[in-house]
């Protein structure tokens, strides 16, 4: 029932206000003998019966009209105007349907436009977050979902952003302040930079007075590839002067020795040419790996999106190093492989550090000898360093996996030295493996590889029987399956390995 039919029915008031006045003026003519009674109660019973149906028509259109507006109130499409019309309710009644119409298409418009907005933030590729007044994350898109999980929602933002600076400054704009920004260091699940926008936002509420509660827009951009440009080119023009300076000056002293005393020396010339071709060849290997390892780091933070059969990719791997293999009498054998989960990964670096390992096995390996390539099930191990509320998370997710482990019969590698093996240009024997046509940068590139892919590389090394390479990676995700918060996958980082080939 409506506000209107639940109202009193003042007109029964209304109209015993009117006759009162009507029966006193009656009775009184009839009193002074100026009225006949007979004509005074006809008069008076006309006057009741204009009133009675004058207050049935007025209750009638009322009741209409409250009726009408009960199935405006509760529909949202347009409602036709009623069969029965009356002279008064007829005029009235269209003026609301109209009413009803326009604000129908008003609140349509209204909800298409907030519909737009709610996609246009959901598909940002930028993480977005509105935090309140009390710094509690009131709505997050679904790339800062991703990143922090959905449990993020209605929480403090300090439960996901743990980094004082980020909080000082969305506390100051959270104060009144202007928009800041700011860059923080994310560490896991692969370390990323990130630039923080915070921007004032007033939001209308009831409390907060004429200009709204002052809230934040918090906006992460993740600026690790430009970082890492620069870093790059840094690190590439660093590390190429200081391994191309000693080729360099190996290929001109020959040169100026041809050109010099060693003119007309054939036997020299011959020589001092296979040198410096090898010299050559050195440079252009070395100048490959620095831009294959600086490819890599650009992409490290970027998980990769395609699914690859690790056991196929082995054999393949296999195939194409077993004349080299051959030529040392090392014989490479493969064990396991069978009904293997799928890796999320990018085939080509996947191939790239299974190569890698391999020939280093076979390099280092003693002659006459095995290289023994494992592959099998394994959980995804929790990272080094992960404590507390992180490793619980890792242990209790059980994220399946596999590893491929590479061993080999060589010398072995003294434990001192497995910290460092994967920097760049640490060698355990330098000569040796220039020797061998090393460039120190082989190990360098399968860390920030299996780095990208989530994974973990360890190492098993015992002097003078051998090393094994293991390298873990987490299976490919099924679809529907539980994902753990990103903040608790594993750290990507390795144990040790042998000096880059």
């Amino acid at each position: 029932m409506s506000r209107l039919e639940a109202r009193p029915d003042r007109f029964v008031a209304i109209a015993v206000l009117m006759l009162a006045p009507t029966g006193a003026l009656l009775g009184a003519l009839v009193l002074s003998g100026r009225l006949a009674p007979l004509l005074a109660l006809a008069a008076f019973a006309l006057v009741g019966a204009v009133t009675a149906v004058a207050r049935h028509l007025v209750v009638r259109d009322s009741r209409l009209i409250a009726a009408y507006l009960d199935q405006v109130r509760d529909t949202r499409t347009p409602v036709p105007l009623p069969q029965a019309r009356t002279l008064t309710g007829a005029a009235l009644l269209e003026d609301i349907a109209h009413l009803h119409q326009n604000w129908l298409r008003h609140r349509e418009g209204i909800e298409h436009r907030l519909a737009a907005d709610e996609a246009v933030v959901e598909a940002l590729h930028d993480p977005l977050m509105l935090v309140d007044g009390k710094r509690k994350v009131g709505r997050a898109n679904s790339a800062a979902r991703a990143l922090f999980g959905d449990r993020m929602l209605n929480r403090d933002l300090a439960v996901s952003v743990r980094n004082p600076d980020v909080l000082a400054v969305v506390d100051a704009v959270l104060a009144g302040g202007d928009s800041r920004r700011v860059e923080f260091t994310l560490p896991l699940p692969v370390e990323r930079v990130l630039e923080v926008r915070v921007t004032p936002f007033r939001q209308p509420a009831e409390d907060a007075g004429p200009e709204g509660e002052i809230t934040a827009i918090v906006t992460l951009h993740d600026i690790t590839a430009i970082k890492r440009s620069e870093q790059m080119r840094a690190d590439f023009v660093a590390n190429a002067s200081h391994e191309l300076r000693t080729p360099l000056s190996t290929l001109v002293g020959f040169i100026e020795t041809l050109r010099g005393p060693a003119r007309d020396d054939a036997d020299a010339r011959d020589r001092f040419l296979g040198i410096m071709q090898e010299q050559a060849g050195r440079m252009s290997r070395l100048v490959m790996d620095l831009l294959s390892l600086s490819r890599i780091e650009l992409d490290e933070h970027t998980h990769p999106t395609g699914e690859t059969n690790v056991a196929h990719l082995v054999q393949s791997v296999v195939a194409m190093l077993e004349l080299k293999a051959a030529a040392r009498k090392i014989t490479i054998k493969v064990r396991g492989g069978e009904d293997l989960p799928r890796v999320q990964g990018d085939e080509d670096q996947l191939t790239q550090v299974f190569q890698n390992l391999i020939d280093n096995a076979i390099k280092y390996g003693r002659e006459q000898t095995e290289v023994v390539v494992t592959l099998e099930r394994a959980d995804a191990p929790p990272a080094p360093g992960a404590t507390g509320i992180r490793a619980r998370q890792a242990t209790a997710t059980k994220i399946s996996g596999i590893k491929v482990s590479v061993a080999d019969k060589g010398e072995g590698i003294a434990r001192t030295h497995l910290p460092r093996l994967t920097e760049r240009f640490y060698r355990v024997d330098a000569a040796r493996s220039r020797a061998l046509g090393g460039t120190g940068l082989g190990l360098a590139i399968v860390k920030h590889i299996v780095n990208r892919h989530r994974g973990r590389l360890t190492i098993d090394s015992e002097v003078g029987k051998g090393s094994t390479f293991t390298v873990h990676l987490p299976a490919a995700e099924k679809p529907g399956a539980e994902k753990p918060l990103p903040q608790s996958a594993p750290n990507l980082s390795q144990e040790g390995g042998r000096g880059a080939a």
